[in-house]
């Protein structure tokens, strides 16, 4: 229903009229999953509805009102306890696009018109039993240039998780394309073999370039998608997906930087007045918050103002991507934050690795391993009412492959060696705790350093060193990882060989193990 509201402002003795228009509906129980309200079917009360800034609750016959504009998309924030419905693509359906004369025309097409404003928008929610313990799976940067990427994609991850089983739903956490938006349609098909409902968020890759506003970067993205901007409940978790890609960059007009435009801070700030406190609440975006290589790459007020938002919500988690290597981070008092429990960030690995570079698996899929020697995969996120563990999955790998251990192949039996273990742990923090034992002996610890994955400058020179072209193409330049360890080899031992055995204890609790070998021979004549 639409309606207007007269608003009289009196200056000076003289009064003006105003209206502004609103936009109406009812959540409700949507019995027969046939998407439409009928008589029988119930209202849900205390369900929250957005315009993309305000958020309002149902009332107890599961109406709601908003104020409405001529640019807009009308979301459901599902709550827990039940689903929405979803596209033959396994894309959720819980918002109406409002644009009664679409999106401006752009190299990429937009939305189309939309016409007149319905007289009601009706969200129908289906009953679900949901449990406080589930796992979702993240996917970071498919990021496609061409459909031959699409085909490394579907052949090196999705084929993987094709029809998994007691995960509800999956979140990609941007630049599902490489700035061709015409392959948003073959992306989506590919994720769609993962047979759960799947969300998604807009990357750097993901705009339309051809704009001069922030606002209308998204158009295409809407069109396939649905908002930038969205939440949704699922047990005691709120999930808040968020564009953070300013395009063009507001400091110069060229490029992108991180953050987010007022509306933006205005819909969270909105959204989280009718989050319970106790809940996790678990921010998705795709440029992360810290700013990674030393960079200015985050609107440092907007980090601080997201900040000031979340500061009675003691349980909190950030997501995101972009960066194409894996780290965590902490953020405390000193960086803003403004409780005692530090905030974690999680800045997961991609699932294109280094930009599907590398040389090609048996397979033919680029082996893809990222710049700080985390290969290519997924992550697992594991929830347990307001508390959370992450598993981090290497393509291609076991479940347990969750480390890398360089060592030399041969070393000179009692002579000094400045060679060492490393142990290249990719969910690895710097507070956490790596042993390592030569031949059953006394466990040690392993040093924490910031250097060059050995395991990954040897992959990269050999492409330097070879004689002959291989496979594949070149990946790019090492970088310092944030999750390596080093340790000594012991040489004073019997000659032949010694088996290493690593042992690693990361920030949830859980204990990974490892193994390799080196052999002791005598110095050379």
């Amino acid at each position: 229903m639409i309606k207007k509201i007269i608003l009289g402002i009196c200056l000076s003795g003289t009064c003006c009229l105003s209206a502004q228009k609103m936009v109406s509906g009812v959540v409700f129980e949507d019995a027969n999953e046939n998407g439409k309200k009928e008589r029988r079917e119930k209202g849900v009360g205390k369900v929250a509805v957005t315009n993309g800034k305000e958020v309002v609750l149902t009332n107890k016959s599961g109406r709601y009102e908003l104020p409405a504009n001529e640019d807009m998309i009308i979301s459901v924030i599902k709550p827990s306890g039940y689903v929405v419905a979803t596209n033959p693509d396994n894309l959720p359906q819980f918002f109406y696009i409002h644009k009664p004369k679409g999106s401006p025309e752009l190299e990429f097409p937009g939305v189309e018109p939309t016409g007149k404003l319905p007289k009601s928008i009706d969200f129908g929610l289906i009953p679900s039993e949901e449990k406080e313990e589930f796992t979702t799976l993240i996917f970071g940067d498919p990021q496609p240039y061409t459909k031959e990427e699409v085909d490394f994609f579907v052949k090196g991850i999705v084929a993987e998780v094709e029809n998994i089983e007691n995960v509800p739903f999956g979140l990609s956490l941007g630049d599902l394309v490489g700035n061709n938006l015409d392959l948003f349609n073959p992306y989506t098909q590919a994720v769609k073999k993962a047979g759960i409902p799947w969300y998604n968020l807009l990357g750097n890759h993901d705009i339309n370039f051809d704009v001069e506003e922030d606002k209308y970067s998204d158009e295409t993205y809407e069109a396939h998608f649905g908002p930038a901007n969205y939440a949704f409940n699922y047990g005691k978790v709120h999930f808040i997906v968020l564009d953070d890609v300013l395009y063009p960059d507001p400091r110069d007009g060229k490029g992108y930087q991180g953050g987010f435009r007022s509306d933006q801070l205005q819909f969270i700030k909105n959204d989280l007045k009718h989050v319970p406190e106790d809940h996790l609440v678990v921010l998705a975006m795709h440029i992360p918050l810290s700013e990674p290589e030393g960079r200015d790459t985050f609107r440092d007020e907007d980090r601080e103002e997201l900040f000031e938002l979340l500061k009675n919500h003691p349980n909190t988690l950030s997501l995101s991507a972009h960066t194409h290597i894996q780290r965590q981070d902490f953020f405390s008092k000193e960086d803003g934050w403004q409780q005692d429990k530090p905030h974690h960030h999680y800045n997961v690995g991609t699932t294109s690795g280094d930009w599907y570079s590398g040389k090609l698996d048996d397979a033919g899929i680029p082996i893809s391993t990222m710049r700080d020697g985390t290969p290519k995969g997924y992550a697992f996120i594991n929830f347990d009412g307001n508390s959370y563990d992450i598993d981090y999955k290497v393509a291609g790998k076991p479940a347990n492959y969750q480390m890398e251990v360089f060592a030399p192949k041969v070393v000179a039996n009692n002579r000094r060696t400045k060679a060492g273990i490393y142990v290249n742990f990719f969910m690895g923090t710097k507070g956490d705790e790596v042993l390592y034992r030569v031949d059953d002996g006394d466990w040690k610890p392993m040093r924490y350093v910031e250097d060059y994955d050995p395991s990954y400058v040897e992959k990269i020179y050999e492409w330097d060193l070879t004689e002959e072209l291989m496979p594949g193409r070149r990946g790019s330049n090492p970088v310092k990882t944030e999750h390596l360890w080093r340790g000594n080899i012991p040489v004073n031992l019997e000659t032949g060989e010694h088996k290493i055995e690593i042992k690693a204890n990361d920030m949830f609790g859980k204990t990974h193990t490892a193994e390799t070998s080196y052999r002791l021979e005598e110095p050379a004549k």
